[in-house]
């Protein structure tokens, strides 16, 4: 295992085998501005070689993200400032961390504590499991400022809640709160602030513990099969079988069951 590395805007943790990221601008409720794309990009290159088997994000202080941060413009060209920079900086920076994230061989837990606007509610919703405190609330800002969906919301939302939410989200700019985003099923679950951080780090560690190789492949088939007939889907299941089923988990498992005993995943 490598050394962690660390980075200006976020912050990485490993606990046992789950990596935390952490978004660490508090004073801006995590505003994301290009750079802290390029860091949660990175550290997301990392996981492999530390170990991760399973990956939570969250917040640091009173928000998750509050959307892109339209001051910040260290990057050479803020989130927003005009239709170049903008699209310049969807595709250099935020689009490619979603891609990296989206493209991850193990399982994504988000914990919302507060805010998640804009990019961030983009963000938010890009994990598999997404648990929500009472006072978070989900918000497709972009409306209010004359813009449009970025972050891959427009792909994501119709998907997760159907067409008309998500038209009301995006064209109407109103905060949906947790409690309101479980009733849709756009999120996994709410719970109460006090206990939304065991919470996630508790579900981040059973799926640590699962056969990892066989939970990242059903992240890839589920996410593929989206987009694809149900002919390639029968098929990347067949293929997914085949990588599953040759894993010392795989075995591990038929031997618990045969023997009746707890399962002792590895990910290998």
């Amino acid at each position: 295992m490598t050394d962690v590395p660390s980075f200006d805007s976020i912050k990485l943790e490993i606990a046992d085998t789950v990596a935390i990221i952490t978004l660490n601008r508090p004073d801006r409720l995590n505003s994301m501005p290009p750079a802290m794309a390029d860091d949660i990009r990175a550290a997301l290159d990392h996981l492999p070689s530390l170990g991760a088997r399973a990956l939570l994000i969250t917040g640091e202080g009173r928000g998750f993200c509050s959307g892109a941060d339209l001051a910040d413009d260290r990057s050479g060209g803020g989130a927003v400032g005009g239709g170049a920079r903008s699209r310049n900086a969807l595709r250099g920076h935020y689009n490619p961390m979603l891609l990296a994230l989206a493209n991850l061989d193990i399982p994504v837990v988000v914990a919302i504590n507060g805010p998640a606007a804009g990019v961030g509610c983009s963000f938010a919703l890009s994990g598999d499991f997404t648990i929500a405190g009472k006072s978070a609330y989900f918000l497709q800002a972009f409306v209010n400022i004359g813009l449009v969906p970025d972050g891959g919301s427009s792909w994501l939302l119709p998907r997760l809640v159907g067409v008309p939410r998500a038209l009301q989200m995006m064209m109407l700019g109103e905060k949906i709160t947790g409690d309101q985003a479980a009733d849709w099923g756009m999120i996994y679950k709410c719970v109460e602030d006090a206990d939304l951080l065991a919470e996630a780090k508790a579900l981040a560690t059973r799926l640590a513990n699962g056969p990892t190789i066989a939970l990242g492949t059903m992240r890839k088939i589920l996410r593929d099969g989206l987009t694809q007939d149900f002919a390639t889907t029968l098929d990347a299941e067949a293929r997914g079988q085949f990588i599953a089923g040759g894993t010392a988990d795989a075995a591990e498992g038929i031997l618990a069951f045969q023997q009746k005993r707890k399962t002792e995943f590895k990910g290998k």
